[in-house]
């Protein structure tokens, strides 16, 4: 399977992520065959070549004579259900349309199945969101990677009337995706382009690794001035980068990994912390957050070795209330360290000695150590860990 990369530095709609697909290399017969198994009567599909800024794209336009109806939800369904389409698309392309549905109940306050869409409804939106999906299977992309969306600026006429841009559907579709705003007074993320990005997408980012094969670039409908009005599509096979080394002495790489959790008991998060450290991990820590809907939660954060991440990642799943954890890699710097046993008038003490090019940075008496002797001589903690201190220095310089 390929992996594709969405640049949505310039926006996206239905009709342009269709025309950079077709743009990559997909036979536009064989999507119009597979187009003509839906029941939407007569329409003309025009596919040209368009300039926009200087750069030359495809352009998707689909007319349709006469007075378009709006649909509902379930009407929509049932006829993608009908046609004999690749499975994988047919629910690809509900999965879409249920997302659109869901959001446009929330803001009308009414049930999904209740909500008649009128643009995301007419035949040009079906044949953007069922050809897009069908474009996908077609050109087996098995992995869709997605840049923060420029979802432009300003105002647009719509069916409610004058709305800021983002609309209020296309902003609550893009929750939880990188958006910004740069570059033209225009309305660069429409519905349709943004319920396709959100559910087909399976991360956003920078361009990842890859082999890239083709480039294609999908023509929005309007010329923008200072602005080139084009999405476009890196298509090709994803690779494997070697993985770096440590650049300087006393570095070394461990990954990092993070779970956002708001429905555990600290009990929970107690037996976890203690798992994970038997299982490899370095450190496990736990830190106060607010998340979504303005709950409180948990910051489950784990280092270890890059070796024993996927372990890791399988304990936090089994142990915790997790449905998601990110992992990636940063480089610590770290000490020379060793254990030195000092005595003391209280006792034996472990001092922990942090060194770097053979100069002594830190020293520390291990709690555990300093703990036990104060509870056996009822004498301070701050006492025991002082003197432990004490003997290290006296030792260090010999007296």
């Amino acid at each position: 399977m390929r992996q594709a990369y969405l640049d949505g530095s310039s926006g996206i709609s239905g009709d342009m992520f269709l025309a950079a697909i077709l743009d990559a290399g997909l036979d536009p017969r064989r999507l119009l065959e597979e187009l003509k198994k839906l029941s939407l009567g007569f329409y003309e599909f025009k596919r040209t070549r368009v300039m926009r800024s200087g750069l030359v794209a495809t352009r998707v336009d689909i007319r349709v004579p006469g007075h378009q109806p709006a649909r509902g939800l379930p009407e929509i369904e049932a006829l993608i259900e009908k046609a004999a389409l690749p499975e994988n698309a047919k629910a690809q392309a509900r999965r879409v349309f249920a997302r659109l549905a869901e959001v446009e109940g929330k803001l009308h306050n009414k049930p999904p199945e209740q909500i008649h869409f009128h643009e995301v409804g007419a035949v040009d939106a079906i044949i953007d969101i069922v050809g897009t999906c069908i474009g996908m299977e077609l050109l087996e992309i098995g992995e869709l990677v997605c840049s923060p969306l420029n979802v432009g600026g300003g105002r647009v006429e719509a069916a409610h009337g004058t709305l800021p841009v983002p609309a209020p559907a296309t902003a609550e579709l893009l929750k939880d995706i990188p958006i910004y705003s740069s570059g033209a007074e225009a309305e660069l993320v429409t519905p349709t382009g943004a319920a396709l990005v959100s559910t087909l997408a399976a991360s956003f980012g920078p361009l990842p690794a890859m082999k890239v094969e083709r480039i294609g670039y999908g023509a929005g409908e309007k010329e923008i001035h200072g602005h080139p009005n084009v999405a476009r599509l890196f298509l090709g096979e994803r690779i494997e980068m070697p993985r770096a080394q440590p650049s300087l002495p006393g570095d070394e790489l461990v990954s990092v990994m993070e779970a956002n959790v708001d429905d555990m008991s600290p009990q929970l998060y107690a037996y976890f912390a203690e798992q994970a450290l038997a299982a490899g991990a370095l450190d496990v820590t736990c830190s106060a957050i607010q998340m979504k809907k303005n709950r409180p939660g948990l910051l489950v954060s784990i280092l270890c070795a890059p070796e024993r991440a996927d372990a890791l990642a399988q304990l936090l799943f089994e142990q915790t209330t997790t449905i998601g954890v990110r992992i990636y890699e940063a480089r610590r710097k770290i000490l020379e360290r060793e254990s030195v046993k000092v005595e003391t008038t209280f006792g034996a003490v472990n001092v922990k000695v942090a060194r770097q090019n053979g100069r002594v940075l830190n020293v520390a008496p291990e709690y555990e150590d300093c703990q036990r002797l104060a509870a056996e001589k009822s004498v301070p903690l701050k006492e025991v860990m002082l003197a432990a201190q004490l003997a290290y220095r006296q030792r260090k310089e010999g007296t």
